[in-house]
């Protein structure tokens, strides 16, 4: 009985086994698998159709997936930041290159496909294309696209290649036609520039114009934006020996906008018409270094731009990032002249920065711009702003504290008034005698003002300017509208396009020259002091020096610690086409001349406890500088979240 129990068992355990194994062998058919029956069959790609929207222009209607980005179907394609590029070029480059472009691209995400195979297109093609296109993406700062690289994506007629834009041949034979030269022009848009914009503008500009202009930063704002200068000069860079520097600094108040905007124009004015030929153009450039601050105060521009061009407020933006009001936080040198002026043996030039000012409150826009103007021997400035229709000249702050309204001249008052009418006579409204418009009241002083004679103020960059280097600055105020409508910018460029050319100009006016020794070594820091005037230049790396002086008969002498003063007698015509040229040799003296007051080692202490210089280092703030310097077509791809398109972004 038990016998039989077991052997009915093992039956059916056979049996079992025996059904599992048919179960298994229909189970896997009709694999007919070799080894392990879950083992996959490799399908191998065949031509399908192409069913992408943007590239259904293709001289051709089968493509194969994976691409040739291993894009491995239509959906990966599609959601691609490649595709998505591709869908917006046309606007993006203002039609430009289109629909070559998008063409060359879908032969890549797109290839060709023959009897199962896939046909790379042609490297002749992309060249060309990209010989011919390449202007557009620089105009927006865009780099060329990494999967249209002509050497690893594309092959040669001898690899059996195609041409993907053949059917564009003889439409559009203008994309591919090199035989005539692209003829640069003088092309302006009058629109308000973002903070991103107005870089890649002024970064497109010195592309554009590489071998006379150069982009730079002097260091960062605030909130982290950076202080970008343009400088344009035959030799980019570089300070050339006796070639003056001049500079222009845009929106110190970030709710006057209309000189940022002015600085942009011009540069790109300088630029173009360099290449067009302009001979005025070129001679400027050529004799002179010129350096383009547009904003100086971006945070507060910012600000201001969120309230709109309607928005004419006169205090919102006009502080930086920390509520600081630029042009009252230089350091306040006149007081210190004032006090000490009776003293004959005190000069009225090159001020040592009080070590009490450091115990302030320095904001980092200004301590970058005095680094600036203390590493380059500016001859001549100009600030823009906005609130009224004047140039006003220092001095800034009133020779009597208690007087808001006082005229308070420098010993150069001639020279000063001489520059600022040079300004406002070029100016149409500036130099109308009308009273009955804005400025009007300043009229009957030919559109110029003592500056403490208008309202005083300390801590003003003009005066700084002025009493802490060779730098004469006068102050610009544009209109009496601080934040125009963008309809208005036009009118604008046309009324102070001729002014700001000529103010450059007069930097060629008065002296230059060289001051050495017996053997010829450049003496640097020597004085040039004017009869009657007290206030001296100084000579600067190489021993050059600039002095502007009005017309006349002049008695200069050139001076030098451990060396002889020697004196010269010159006569300037009152029409002067460039500077006179006047050398100094000095003999060096066993007794060291003593009339200098103050060490030279006090003059040169900056930021003499080192709280400050965190402001020339990219600090915590970095992540955020690198967000708001996205170019201004980055939202384009914003839905792309992580896979948005870094490569498109270009590396200065």
């Amino acid at each position: 009985m038990y016998i039989g129990y077991k052997r009915n068992k093992m039956s059916s355990l056979v049996l079992l086994l025996l059904l599992f194994s048919i179960v298994s062998v229909v189970w896997c058919y009709p694999s007919r698998c070799e080894g392990r029956c879950n083992a996959q069959v490799e399908i191998k790609p065949t031509c399908t159709d192409i069913v992408l929207g943007y590239c259904n222009e293709m001289p051709y209607t089968k493509t194969m997936y994976p691409n040739l980005l291993d894009n491995r179907n239509r959906e990966a394609v599609e959601t691609s930041a490649e595709y998505v590029l591709l869908s917006v070029l046309h606007t993006l480059l203002k039609g430009e290159c289109t629909p070559d472009l998008r063409m060359l691209g879908c032969s890549i995400l797109a290839p060709r496909c023959e009897m199962n195979k896939i046909l790379k297109p042609c490297r002749s093609s992309c060249e060309m294309l990209m010989k011919n296109c390449m202007h557009a993406f620089e105009a927006i700062e865009m780099a060329w696209p990494y999967f249209l690289d002509c050497d690893r994506f594309f092959v040669g007629e001898e690899e059996g290649c195609y041409d993907p834009l053949e059917s564009l041949r003889g439409i559009h034979e203008f994309v591919v036609d090199n035989s005539i030269p692209e003829q640069p022009s003088t092309i302006i848009q009058f629109t308000y520039h973002s903070h991103s914009q107005m870089i890649n503008v002024l970064k497109k500009t010195a592309a554009k114009c590489s071998d006379i202009s150069r982009a730079y930063s002097i260091g960062r704002s605030f909130e982290g934006k950076d202080l970008l200068v343009i400088e344009f000069s035959n030799n980019p860079g570089q300070h050339d020996l006796l070639e003056p520097e001049v500079k222009y600094i845009g929106n110190m108040h970030g709710n006057e906008v209309l000189g940022r905007e002015l600085l942009i124009y011009l540069a790109q004015y300088l630029c173009s018409e360099y290449l067009l030929g302009n001979e005025r153009i070129q001679t400027l450039i050529n004799t002179t270094r010129i350096h383009l601050l547009s904003s100086m105060n971006p945070d507060g521009y910012d600000l201001a731009a969120s309230e709109g061009p309607r928005y004419n407020g006169w205090t919102s933006g006009r502080a930086n990032g920390q509520n600081i009001d630029l042009n009252r936080n230089f350091p306040d040198l006149t007081s210190i002249v004032y006090w000490r002026q009776r003293n004959k043996g005190f000069r009225m030039d090159h001020i040592p920065i009080p070590d009490s000012y450091w115990f302030g409150k320095v904001a980092p826009e200004t301590y970058a711009v005095m680094k600036w103007i203390r590493s380059i021997p500016f001859v001549l400035s100009a600030s823009l702003h906005g609130g009224d229709l004047v140039v006003s000249y220092p001095y800034d702050f009133s020779r009597h504290p208690e007087e808001e309204r006082m005229f308070s001249p420098t010993p150069d008052e001639q020279v000063f008034k001489l520059l600022a009418k040079a300004y406002a006579d070029r100016h149409p409204v500036m130099s109308d005698q009308s009273h009955d418009r804005c400025g009007g009241a300043f009229a009957s002083k030919n559109g110029i003002v003592n500056g403490a004679l208008w309202y005083s103020f300390p801590g003003g960059m003009s005066d700084f300017n002025y009493l802490h280097t060779n730098c004469f600055e006068i102050t610009v105020e544009l209109g009496c509208d601080k934040f125009p409508g963008e309809s208005e910018l036009y009118t604008a460029w046309q009324e102070n396009k001729e002014a700001l050319l000529t103010y450059m100009e007069t930097v060629h006016r008065g002296i230059k020259g060289i001051v050495k020794d017996e053997s010829g070594e450049a003496i640097k820091g020597a004085r040039i002091s004017v009869r009657g005037i007290r206030h001296d230049v100084t000579t600067a790396e190489d021993g050059d020096y600039w002095r502007i002086l009005p017309s006349g008969v002049h008695i200069i002498t050139a001076s030098a610690r451990g060396y002889s003063k020697v004196m010269k007698k010159i006569r300037l015509p009152s029409k002067m086409m460039k500077a006179g040229h006047v050398d100094f040799t000095l003999k060096r003296v066993v007794e060291p001349n003593r009339f200098v007051r103050i060490p030279q080692d006090t003059y040169d202490r900056f930021d003499p406890y080192n709280q400050f210089d965190e402001y020339g280092r990219s600090g915590r703030r970095q992540p955020e500088v690198e967000r708001q310097e996205r170019p201004w077509w980055w939202s384009y791809f914003a839905l792309l979240g992580n896979n948005q398109p870094t490569w498109l972004l270009r590396r200065n």
